[in-house]
């Protein structure tokens, strides 16, 4: 009864994804019929709350999961555009449909994936993100963590921060209240502080806020003008559209004002050019730990660890930086990074 309940859940869920145009059902990419290995075709689905086409988080982790499979030889497939209450019904409609392995980019995603894995024993889970402890919650030992360091993320942007804010009164935007984003908040802020120290400056940050969807572009559309007249002059964020809404209103404040004087700092990409306002980025390499995942998918040694991304493996590193910040920024912005590396950066 139970198997018969999944199939015709699948069923359901094939017909609602159909119908939505913000998701895919089908194989997606160009790699249908790749080879995995031993004759194998491997194939990985992504599950995303926000859209890949966000010009942040949605469309990095797609684009981590299309380079991936291309160098692995997998097919791939996604829906994005997921309610919180259809994450777990969306999982099990790709595990029925025989995908190999379920990649989802957020630990908002954990509960769903935890549940999900207990009844598919043979499918593995990558969740992006995920706790340190959520791998050894997998009863089947069927879940791996890939987990970028938090407070690396955030300092990467914060020294840029630091550099550049002229109002001494940085900003941070949140989706949710992940441990995740928590902790990019407070690296973020750390760093803010500690650059802005050592430039003769009082850096201080405005209160994070959350705008409780990833989707939500109008609430940092109202989040950034809220924060713009409270006097933050660069802004960093972990709200994917919430992200974008956010730079649409920072671009017309500084068009309002015939300059660019308030900035934003993207991730997880390079994203530079996308907005005017957008003068550096945090980049992760997130298809490095997600072709790890294929990989041990492949040699079947999947499951029950934690792959971590930081500055000093090269998966976290620094984007371009924009012509608006002036040469000796640059520079030092550049050195503040290597302190970063090499492990003396606030020591």
């Amino acid at each position: 009864m139970k198997k018969f309940l999944a199939l015709a859940l699948a069923l359901a869920m094939t017909l609602a994804l159909a119908a939505c145009g913000g998701n895919n059902a089908g194989n997606g990419g160009n790699n249908a019929g790749g080879d995995g290995g031993e004759g194998k075709t491997y194939k990985v689905a992504m599950i995303c709350d926000s859209s890949i086409s966000d010009g942040g988080w949605g469309m990095s982790c797609y684009n981590a999961m299309v380079d991936a499979a291309e160098a692995n030889g997998w097919e791939y497939t996604y829906s994005d555009m997921i309610a919180q209450s259809a994450y777990y019904d969306t999982i099990v409609s790709y595990c029925d449909q025989g995908v190999d392995l379920i990649y989802a980019p957020g630990n908002q995603y954990t509960d769903a994936v935890l549940q999900a894995a207990a009844e598919y024993p043979d499918i593995a889970f990558a969740l992006l993100n995920g706790g340190e402890n959520t791998p050894g919650e997998a009863e089947n030992g069927n879940v791996t963590s890939l987990l970028p360091d938090a407070q690396q993320v955030g300092w990467i942007a914060g020294a840029l921060a630091g550099l550049m804010t002229e109002t001494n009164i940085v900003a941070f935007i949140g989706g949710m209240e992940l441990d995740t984003t928590k902790g990019k908040y407070e690296g973020y802020v750390e760093s803010a502080i500690y650059v802005g120290e050592q430039e003769g400056k009082t850096v201080s940050a405005l209160d994070i806020v959350y705008s409780g969807d990833f989707s939500a572009s109008d609430k940092g559309i109202e989040f950034a003008k809220a924060m713009i007249d409270q006097g933050a002059d660069v802004f960093f964020g972990d709200a994917s559209a919430v992200d974008s809404g956010a730079r649409q209103a920072i671009d017309e404040a500084n068009a309002a004002s015939g300059s660019v004087k308030i900035y934003d700092i993207a991730q997880p990409s390079d994203l530079l050019g996308q907005n005017e306002c957008i003068i550096g980025s945090q980049v992760t390499d997130n298809s490095s730990m997600v072709g790890l995942c294929m990989q041990a998918v492949a040699d079947g040694s999947f499951g029950g660890e934690v792959i971590y991304g930081t500055l000093q493996n090269g998966a976290l590193s620094a984007g371009a930086v924009s012509d608006l910040v002036p040469a000796e920024k640059q520079e030092a912005y550049q050195s503040y990074i290597q302190q970063m590396v090499d492990g003396t950066f606030m020591q």
